[in-house]
């Protein structure tokens, strides 16, 4: 089975696989994207996959907040409801938002939402690949690697650094990796943060093939368009 991880960047999107071939590459077009989806046989992204149509934040979100603790809950943030999801304007995804819900959509929502409706627009002329691409969020994967705790926000030297450990405790060449990919890419094409975040899914993609996925909530329910709405890992 044919497994990566994937982590949005300003370039596009940073894939990375740790299968018997390790490689990693910088997909800058939806096309390359969709070739890569097409290409393996299971994906972790971390980018929300299912949207509610009025409820402001999803289940999964709201859980995986709990989950992680308030020191880390911000890395949680809600996707915009359905409705917004294709609004022209910052203000009109505002407008649709508040207008269901009762509350704006967040800058941090509003700045991936291009990436959020292409994945969306993906799964749904493609309904085949949801039964392999699924959503996961980093800063859970560590967590579970580093049993149960995290150790410092990745904003800072030590937290990326430990989390990098973290990955090449499993997987040796993340350090090469991540030397390579700092070198090969300027910062504002693929931040320190996207390489070990694209680490840390792939290395759960790799293992959830002998481990079983499993989801948050455990029993997810689906968006109004059947597509799941659950964070998964390992």
């Amino acid at each position: 089975m044919k497994t990566a991880g994937i982590d949005g960047c300003k370039a596009g999107w940073i894939l990375i696989s740790f299968d018997e071939d390790p490689h990693y590459k910088v997909l800058r077009s939806d096309d390359e994207l969709k070739v890569a989806l097409d290409t393996y046989d299971r994906i972790l992204i971390d980018m929300p996959i299912g949207m509610e149509d009025e409820n402001y934040t999803r289940l999964c979100d709201e859980l995986l907040r709990k989950k992680l603790g308030g020191e880390y809950a911000a890395s949680v943030f809600s996707p915009p409801i359905r409705p917004a999801l294709h609004a022209p304007s910052y203000v009109e995804a505002n407008i649709e938002s508040y207008e269901y819900t009762e509350k704006k959509l967040t800058v941090q929502a509003w700045n991936i939402t291009p990436k959020i409706k292409t994945i969306d627009g993906m799964l749904q002329a493609t309904p085949e690949l949801q039964e392999k691409v699924f959503e996961s969020h980093p800063e859970l994967i560590f967590m579970n690697l580093n049993g149960g705790t995290i150790y410092q926000k990745k904003a800072t030297k030590k937290g990326l650094r430990h989390r990098l450990d973290l990955v090449s405790n499993h997987e040796e060449i993340a350090a090469d990796f991540f030397r390579e990919i700092k070198e090969e890419f300027r910062r504002n094409e693929v931040g320190e943060d996207d390489i070990v975040d694209s680490m840390a899914l792939a290395l759960a993609a790799k293992i959830s093939v002998t481990k079983n996925l499993k989801t948050i909530p455990e029993a997810p329910a689906k968006d109004s368009q059947g597509i799941i709405m659950a964070i998964h890992y390992v």
